[in-house]
């Protein structure tokens, strides 16, 4: 157990190779934030985003609507199912996916104003909101994993 143990504190790495999807989003969440800032400086491919035609706008103002709602669903349900303070056998990772959610609700929000209102404003502000939280609870995930693999061994 204590070779195991050893094997895990001089390769870290080794317990993240555990989470690729966590790794994954953490580099998806990294790309996206830079793909907005550089979009943000064409000014006709933010016009073309901020405004499509009614219809298109009104169809992607319901998806961003409803999604935010099936979110914030799903983040109570993700939360409240991680334990309370009375169990201390809480789910840590369960719950900074529950957060997670909340805050790509908060990202749906802000898209749907921004098509409603024919703003990039929210739009851009959605992105950000989005591609930070994707980065911040990636990054939190991979350290609970890598954390939590040296307690238990």
């Amino acid at each position: 157990m204590e070779a195991r143990r050893r094997r895990l504190i001089a390769r870290p790495t080794a317990r993240v190779r555990g989470r690729p999807a966590t790794a994954v989003a953490l580099v998806a969440g990294i790309a996206a934030l830079a793909i907005a800032v550089l979009a943000g400086w064409n000014e006709q491919f933010l016009d073309a985003i901020v405004s499509p035609p009614p219809v298109v706008r009104a169809l992607l103002i319901a998806l961003c609507a409803v999604g935010g709602v099936a979110l914030l669903a799903a983040a109570g349900a993700r939360i409240s199912a991680a334990g309370d303070q009375e169990h201390p056998d809480r789910d840590l990772p369960g719950m900074i996916r529950g957060v997670r959610l909340v805050f790509l609700a908060v990202a749906a929000f802000a898209a749907a104003a921004g098509w409603l209102l024919a703003h990039a404003l929210p739009l851009v502000v959605a992105v950000v909101i989005a591609a930070i939280d994707v980065i911040e609870t990636s990054f939190l995930l991979l350290v609970v994993t890598v954390r939590g693999g040296r307690e238990r061994g």
